[in-house]
């Protein structure tokens, strides 16, 4: 197996404005790296901006997009590109992902809307990504959403996934939580999806906390502790893929520090014996 990663490794943390001044004052020694959202730092100067640069000074980050609407019908917004590439290459930001989604109708609608599983939208989509990959001058990765009702689906999301990423030549941010989120809200068995995922494809992975609004009903909200299925897929991921680098998301509720840093502490003791068994086969061959 060869997985083609970003340039950053081990356990990392999404950053948000609220951490800025909190994490400052603990050991942050163990993450590896860290994430942003750029919509939420471009253009930001002053005591912010000040703060932001002495994170990327300090952590290799990847950015995680939130707007650039990768399905929707209208033209991709070329001067937001040329911004964000303006805005990689200024922070030395190498890795950057967006959501297999559209969240755009000729105006925002303020929520990720999945993609109809054809073989025309994959045309398309796929079409968008190259496209954009070349605007940027970077590879990027399109991550597996979150989604509550499927339209006009003609193929399985599964076989929807793969086949954009094969056809855009694009990598895979792979979130394991939404996988389980969508297992119980679709009914389908999560280990079986994640074996179907194109492994050598992953870049990095996500892992979150969630919302359970009933029992055959999950929300994706970022704003809980992991639990336990999900490190247990995450778990699962790591003997399909290898320990890729792995990115803990929490957007609110933010818990104390050392709580939030004890998650990351699990990604990393995930990883540790799939990185030794990564070594020995290294060695072997």
């Amino acid at each position: 197996m060869s997985t083609v990663t970003f340039p950053v490794e081990g356990a990392g943390l999404g950053l948000r404005r609220a951490l800025l001044g909190p994490l400052q004052d603990h050991d942050l020694s163990a993450l590896g790296f860290m994430e942003v959202a750029p919509e939420n730092w471009i253009n930001v100067g002053g005591r912010l901006g000040r703060q932001f640069r002495q994170y990327t000074e300090r952590f290799p980050f990847l950015c995680h997009g939130l707007s650039l609407s990768l399905g929707a019908p209208e033209p991709l917004d070329r001067t937001f590109l040329r911004r964000l590439r303006r805005f990689l290459d200024e922070h030395r930001i190498e890795g950057y992902s967006e959501h297999l989604s559209y969240c755009s109708e000729h105006g925002h609608l303020y929520d990720l809307m999945p993609i109809p599983f054809t073989e025309e939208a994959v045309d398309w989509v796929a079409g968008r990504i190259a496209r954009v990959q070349n605007e940027l001058g970077r590879r990027i990765a399109v991550e597996n959403i979150s989604y509550y009702a499927t339209t006009g689906a003609e193929m399985s999301e599964l076989s929807f996934i793969n086949a954009v990423v094969e056809r855009a030549d694009c990598l895979l941010l792979l979130d394991v939580n939404n996988i389980h989120v969508n297992s119980v809200n679709h009914g389908y068995d999560p280990e079986i999806f994640l074996d179907g995922l194109p492994a050598d494809r992953v870049a990095y992975i996500h892992v979150a906390g969630h919302h359970h609004e009933a029992e055959d009903l999950i929300v994706d909200t970022h704003g809980a502790p992991v639990i336990d299925p999900v490190w247990q897929l995450l778990d699962k991921a790591y003997e399909r893929v290898g320990p890729v680098p792995t990115l803990l998301e929490r957007d609110f509720n933010f818990p104390p520090i050392p709580e939030l840093l004890a998650e990351v502490a699990t990604i990393r003791r995930l990883q540790q014996p799939h990185e030794t068994r990564q070594a020995g086969q290294q060695r072997a061959s």
